[in-house]
Formats: C-alpha cells, structure tokens, sequence
C-alpha cells in the first residue's frame, strides 16, 4: 500500500477521467508572458534613448502592464525612478575647483576637526505652504474629487516672506536671525547686523575659550573684501572666500539638510501673516534635536569625499 493521503487518490482519479491523464489542468487567466526576453531589451533600449520615459508610456506601447514593466525595470535592469531635483549650474572650471578645495578641507577638517567648524547660511522662507512636488499626493477616485480635496495648490505671484540667518555646529545652533523685511544683504549690514551683533555674541557663549573654525558660501557679502578682513581679524579661525568651493550648497550642511526640516515642519500649512510664520520657523528651529544636529555637521568630511570621487559633480541625492 502506498502512504498517500486519500484525497490525494480521489483529485488524481477525477483528473485522469476529466483529462485523461494526471498532468495539471490548465489554468485560468493570462499566462505570465510579459517578462520575456524581447520585452526585456526593447525596454532596455528605449531607456538607453530616453532616461525620462515613463514607465506607464512603455506600458502602453508594448501593450502590457504597469507591474509587468515595473518588474523588468526593477527586476531584470536593476533601474530605479529617480526624481528631478533643482541643482546648482557647474562648470568644467566649478567642478575642478570643487575637487581641489575639498582635498583641502578635508585635510582641514581631519582628526574630527570637522565638529568644531562653524557653518552659516541665510534661507528665504514665505507664507505659502512648501509642497514636494514628488510626495505629496491627493488619493481620490477622481481628479475631480482631488480638486475638491486639495490637490491644486493656489501661489501668490509675490507672497510675504521671512530672510532668515543662522549658525550651527556639531553641538548646538545660534539663535534664528530674522533679517528685516525689504531689507537686501549687503556687505554692510551683513557685517553689522549679523557678524557682530549675532554671531560673535553667540560664539562667546558657545564656545568661550575653545577654538573653532567659521565657514561662509561665496555670496557677495561674505566674500567682500571688508567682510574678510574683519573675519581675519576677530575670528579664532574661519574658510577665506578662496577656500570654500564655488557653487557648493550640496557641502553646507544647513543647506543639505537642516533648512528641509524647517520647510517640512514650519511650512507645512500656509501661514495668514508673517508673524504666524516667525512663530513656526522659532518653534521649528528649537525642536532641532542635537543627536540630529551632530549626525548633520558629522556627514560633512563624507561629502567632501564624495565630491572629489565624483570629480566635482553633484552630490545632493546623499
């Protein structure tokens, strides 16, 4: 006797006098035929021509599925979606310099050097929400209903708006410098109403005797000759205008990651008045977490890395 549960005989009986054999009957619904060869390099190419061709296009084109070409692009071409995403112009001549500068840096920075720098930065913030554009999305069964729940998103031509200014270093960040409406950065006030009415204070009291290293982008007002030498001389130490490479936001890390996070949680909802807007970005700002503000500043000499890796191309996808 054969140790074969019987309903194992009974199915293998039925099939035999409906089929006439044991093998399995065929089963319904469209074969999986899709993920082919062919298919696999017609996409292939036509990625090859066009990066930017949606999936959903090639699908209709070869007349199969959203998922059957989301499996061979994933699946068989190990390709992945990538978002647009804004970014500084680089020259040949950007790109070289970057590369140069960052060998510097990081030999200024080594030995943890890095959590002792100073990093500076001013953001433009408005009353209208910040919306990304590649996540924030409206689930409705129609465009319609999508409308009606808030997908279109009304924009003043010239909304009110907040400059703010700040520092930050691997153990603690400045108080949030609100600049006067309609008031433009100059090197003058620049110098004035930020370098020694905000910032020398607060290095006094963060640091006292300790030494740190003060870093600006290339922005008019900080590289003006006035500007630089006051730095030199009432500074323990900071990054001359030469010594920061051109066209780098992707290097600071208020502009990498910490202004994004006042965006997300300040900016999250349209503000009625400026001063609503003051209020969250203050709020914002305090809830920084210091394990955070650390992890930030201490990715710095890994992007300087990745910069000359690269060959001074850009790194703001890390």
């Amino acid at each position: 006797m054969l140790d074969v549960d019987p309903r194992t005989v009974r199915r293998a009986i039925s099939r035999f006098r409906d089929t006439g054999g044991i093998t399995d009957r065929p089963r319904s619904g469209r074969p999986r035929t899709a993920v082919v060869r062919k298919n696999v390099e017609i996409i292939r190419k036509r990625i090859g021509r066009n990066p930017k061709r949606s999936m959903r296009k090639m699908a209709e084109d070869l007349k199969i599925s959203d998922r059957s070409v989301r499996r061979i692009v994933q699946g068989k071409l190990n390709c992945r979606s990538y978002r647009l995403q804004k970014c500084q112009a680089l020259t040949s001549e950007n790109k070289h310099k970057r590369v140069e500068i960052c060998r510097a840096l990081l030999e200024r920075a080594a030995d943890g050097r890095h959590l002792k720098f100073v990093f500076s930065d001013e953001k433009l913030f408005t009353v209208q929400a910040f919306h990304n554009r590649q996540n924030d999305r409206i689930l409705s069964e129609s465009m319609e209903e999508a409308n009606r729940n808030g997908r279109l998103v009304p924009k003043k031509a010239h909304p009110q708006s907040d400059m703010v200014a700040s520092f930050i270093t691997s153990d603690g960040n400045s108080p949030l410098i609100f600049v006067d409406s309609g008031v433009k950065i100059n090197r003058q006030n620049y110098l004035d109403d930020v370098l020694k009415k905000h910032l020398i204070p607060w290095l006094h009291s963060h640091f006292g005797d300790r030494p740190y290293t003060f870093q600006q982008d290339g922005a008019p007002a900080h590289t003006a000759k006035m500007v630089q030498e006051w730095c030199r001389a009432n500074l323990s130490d900071f990054i001359a205008a030469e010594e920061w490479p051109p066209c780098s936001p992707d290097l600071n890390p208020l502009d990498y990651s910490i202004w994004s996070i006042l965006e997300a949680k300040a900016c999250a909802t349209s503000h009625s008045s400026v001063g609503s807007l003051k209020a969250a970005l203050l709020k914002a700002w305090e809830d920084i977490d210091l394990e955070y503000l650390r992890r930030t500043v201490d990715a710095f000499p890994h992007r300087l890395r990745e910069c000359i890796r690269r060959e001074g191309d850009h790194i703001e996808h890390l």
